[in-house]
């Protein structure tokens, strides 16, 4: 919501003959926003479980935080090149059994290697969650959207936290 208004003044400022058409559509997307943040508060306040298992990138943090989920990352930070090390590995194996997780999440556009590996050894399927800042051509062509990449992952934590 804050990006939406934060470009909405830009071209506002930019191009201040169009205020109008630019006040109405980043008011009219910023509802879709909001109506999207009730769905993920709806449904995520009604799931059994409560942590997520991410192979991937602490991509996903501040959606952990906003919605009072548990969110372990199988990479200590936030850099492209570092891989989870042995230890690291064990660990989240053993928070996979500590909290009865069923999935391994992973993120869009990146070979789930570490996912698989968890994955096998823990008997726990995968699941994907989107970041929405990569899209691929195919993505793209169909005309995916940032709400319907998010109503897409909230699809997925649905299952993996056992939603009703």
């Amino acid at each position: 919501i804050k990006m939406v208004e934060t470009i909405a003044t830009e071209f506002i400022a930019k191009d201040p003959q169009n205020k109008d058409f630019y006040t109405k559509n980043s008011y009219e997307y910023n509802k879709r926003l909001e109506e999207l943040d009730k769905k993920y508060k709806n449904t995520l306040s009604r799931c059994r479980k409560t942590v997520i298992i991410h192979a991937g990138h602490f991509a996903f943090g501040y959606l952990a935080k906003r919605y009072g989920i548990t969110y372990v990352s199988a990479y200590k930070g936030f850099s492209p090149d570092a891989e989870p090390t042995p230890k690291r590995l064990v660990e989240i194996t053993k928070n996979v059994r500590k909290y009865g997780v069923n999935y391994i999440y992973y993120e869009e556009l990146a070979a789930p290697r570490v996912a698989d590996v968890i994955a096998k050894e823990t008997g726990c399927g995968l699941l994907m969650l989107h970041g929405a800042h990569n899209v691929t051509r195919e993505e793209m062509e169909s005309g995916v959207t940032f709400i319907s990449l998010m109503e897409k992952n909230l699809e997925n934590l649905k299952v993996g936290l056992q939603c009703q």
